[in-house]
């Protein structure tokens, strides 16, 4: 059961790199540019307080990156390069981090820079440039495409028993909803800031008829299986992200500080219990997979894979339908009639 996917799409919020300013050093006036071209202490800008547009990303399993035709910003079908990861100091606050990728022209040559924050970046807010590298860069991107669970998440095994995911090791046995009892291969963690599109989503006890509270990365999707339709997504089975479910109240944001996400991986791409709900396990693509150390593949040569399957488990839920205040418990609702 599954399909083997040629290109995964993903996105992320992206400023133009001309909104990013050097104001004062050794490139003063220049805009953001690439690895080679950046010098350290160099302090920058935001223009304004105008928000991100969605940079659409699509990943190829030969390792390749390209532009969404969706995309909101940059040029559709376009190569798309991940340049670096870059460590800023504001004049107030935490440092703060920052990818930069780079579309490329039909001769390959650099036809638009773009950054994109992995925490908010606040307009005409000193930032100085500290530390700039290119090796990090797409595990950084991994950790933060990835579906995580945050400590304390309890995952159903085989045996009915409930463990938190930070205790889950690999050869334990996990219930599946598609597949039955599966071995986990391997678990692992990172420790993001929990700001803007990296803030986990709280989905508070019995919103969705979960046991408990249930705190997830905020592209996470849990399967609700529908008696009735009743937000009129004409499938029974649906797949929703958590950041659609945001509404206040019993699914909330929770923004601020650091959070300790972690990732729990099988052969294939699997729907688990977390909390008496069923949710996705996380799923490899050419984006995603350097969250694995490399120490993992040397130490299990074949034991994946080349491409991970992810399974046909039912309808993704557009923004569009859940874009309701009644749209939790509506889902609710449907799940129990």
């Amino acid at each position: 059961m599954g399909q083997t996917v040629t290109a995964s799409l993903s996105s992320v919020q992206a400023y133009p790199a001309e909104r990013f300013r050097v104001e004062y050093g050794a490139n003063m006036g220049d805009s953001l540019g690439v690895l080679e071209d950046l010098v350290l202490d160099d302090i920058y800008l935001l223009d304004s307080a105008a928000p991100p547009r969605r940079l659409g990303i699509a990943a190829h399993h030969d390792g390749s990156l390209s532009i969404d035709d969706g995309t909101a910003i940059g040029t559709p079908g376009a190569v798309l390069h991940l340049d670096c990861l870059l460590t800023l100091m504001p004049d107030r606050g935490p440092n703060t981090e920052i990818l930069v990728m780079v579309e490329a022209d039909s001769e390959g040559y650099i036809a638009a820079i773009f950054l994109v924050p992995l925490a908010p970046l606040q307009a005409q807010m000193p930032y100085t440039l500290v530390k700039a590298e290119r090796e990090p860069a797409r595990r950084k991107l991994a950790q933060s495409a990835c579906v995580s669970f945050t400590r304390g998440t309890r995952i159903t095994l085989s045996t009915g028993e409930q463990r938190r995911i930070e205790d889950m090791r690999p050869g334990d046995r996990v219930l599946t909803r598609d597949d039955g009892i599966q071995e986990v291969r391997w678990v692992g963690q990172s420790t993001l800031r929990a700001v803007g599109d990296l803030a986990p989503i709280l989905i508070r006890k019995d919103a969705l008829n979960n046991s408990n509270d249930l705190i997830v990365s905020p592209s996470h999707r849990l399967m609700v299986y529908q008696r009735r339709d009743e937000i009129g997504a004409g499938a029974q089975e649906l797949l929703v992200r958590a950041r659609d479910l945001v509404n206040g109240g019993s699914v909330v944001v929770l923004d601020g500080g650091f959070t300790d996400y972690f990732q729990i991986l099988f052969d294939q791409h699997h729907i688990i219990y977390a909390e008496g709900i069923a949710a996705e396990s996380t799923f490899l693509d050419p984006v995603t997979r350097p969250v694995l150390p490399d120490e993992f593949w040397t130490a299990r040569p074949g034991f994946l894979p080349d491409s991970h399957r992810r399974g046909a488990y039912g309808l993704d839920v557009s923004r569009s339908l859940l874009d309701r205040p009644d749209a939790v418990r509506l889902l609710k609702r449907a799940s129990l009639r």
